[in-house]
């Protein structure tokens, strides 16, 4: 059963948290950064991207970058931008998009969860990644960003957050300027609706799920390892043990497509490409306007000005295999591979990765620059596709799964001693 206990959460005060909250740190560059973070002293870019205050040559991974990460965590402490609660509590945190809130409970997650595989994976993680994050938390010591997990829904613990956020007004209710989403945060006071929630994950939830935040997580088990080593009195019980995530129901999450773009046809014409694409899919629409995948195993391609809608023949993926009905491998199979010689999304310089909260239409606009030669759009994946994947341990293929809203960093920190 999984364990995830309320913590002493580090927070800023009401009339701070706006400033404060920013985007997670992958998701920009330090160029990006520097831009958010202007006119904002108390942005929390300035630990997450401290290399921001810095020349712009300066590596992000240099140990004088980190050492100021730390300078700025402590000053943020010692004035007042960050104060600890002063008892373990869960958190409610909430997100709307489009109309659309989910809700999620913030909790420190057992970093023994993750190694024992209570807390399962769909995706690898690289060693580089892994290592810049536990660079930061050792120095840090603290998990300054959530990861975002999710879980089987249960009625009990929807309904008691149901109840808090129709009861109470939450500590922290704004619109982010970036990207106009949402967010709201709720603190939960009261000691026995934190002992029964405690209790309810533990008899409810069998396991959870990395949605998105990996390299975060398997940093976490692997500094909990590193603080157990230099520990004689070591019980697991520790601060350093847990760390923090975002738990939302699944039934309140959607996965946006992930789609591609390829630079070149691998030497075919126009002509040539179309007839090797007709071996494996039905051609069943073309357009000048934008063409949508409505359902599995339908897709889309841009070519020459031109909108194409793709159905996948019958043989082509095979819906009783968690990896081979993916429509990720349904292409990489019959066109990426075998047609345009992409044989490792990883490493290969000649595909990119366009998520789908920018639309179609960036699909469309990279290849009209002539920046690409083609674009794919694809269905996206489903919560029970996800977690059919790690449920029976396989790993999905790159660039699969792209989730929105993402987690605002600086709402809530978990100090590791």
């Amino acid at each position: 059963m999984a364990i995830i206990k309320p913590f002493k959460g580090l927070r800023p005060p009401q009339n701070k948290v706006k400033e404060v909250a920013c985007l997670p740190y992958d998701v920009m560059n330090s160029e990006e950064a520097a831009i958010m973070a202007k006119d904002k002293p108390a942005s929390l870019l300035r630990i997450t991207r401290a290399e921001i205050e810095f020349e712009k040559d300066i590596d992000a991974h240099d140990e004088k970058v980190y050492l100021h990460a730390r300078k700025n965590f402590e000053i943020f402490q010692e004035n007042g931008t960050l104060t600890q609660d002063s008892e373990p509590k869960y958190y409610i945190y909430a997100q709307t998009m489009n109309g659309k809130t989910q809700y999620g409970i913030v909790g420190a997650a057992s970093c023994q969860d993750y190694l024992d595989g209570n807390i399962k994976k769909h995706e690898l993680t690289r060693p580089d990644k892994e290592e810049d994050r536990k660079v930061l938390s050792r120095i840090l010591e603290a998990n300054i960003e959530p990861v975002f997990f999710t879980y089987r829904a249960v009625p009990e613990i929807d309904a008691i957050v149901s109840n808090i956020v129709t009861t109470k007004n939450p500590e922290y209710d704004f619109f982010a300027e970036e990207d106009g989403f949402g967010h709201h945060f709720w603190v939960i006071e009261d000691a026995d609706t934190n002992k029964t929630l405690e209790q309810l994950f533990k008899e409810k939830v069998p396991c959870t799920y990395v949605a998105d935040g990996h390299h975060r997580t398997a940093a976490a088990a692997g500094m909990a390892e590193e603080f157990s080593k230099q520990n004689p009195n070591h019980t697991g019980n520790e601060d350093y043990n847990f760390f923090m995530a975002v738990h939302f129901p699944d039934n309140q999450l959607q996965i946006i497509d992930y789609n591609r773009v390829v630079k070149d046809l691998n030497g075919l014409s126009t002509d040539a490409f179309i007839a090797k694409v007709e071996e494996n899919f039905t051609i069943n629409q073309v357009s000048e306007e934008i063409v949508k995948p409505s359902q599995l195993h339908d897709f889309s391609m841009y070519l020459n000005g031109k909108w194409y809608g793709l159905t996948a023949k019958e043989g082509t993926f095979n819906d009783n295999d968690p990896i081979g009905s993916l429509d990720v491998s349904v292409l990489s199979k019959c066109i990426l591979e075998p047609v345009l010689d992409i044989k490792d999304l990883r490493t290969s310089t000649r595909i990119d990765f366009v998520g789908g909260i920018r639309g179609l239409g960036e699909l469309s606009k990279r290849v009209n620059s002539g920046e690409m030669a083609v674009a794919f759009a694809l269905f996206p994946v489903s919560m029970d596709q996800l977690m059919n994947i790690a449920d029976t341990g396989n790993i999905m293929p790159p660039k699969v799964t792209w989730f929105e809203p993402k987690l605002r960093s600086g709402l809530v920190i978990n100090k590791l001693k």
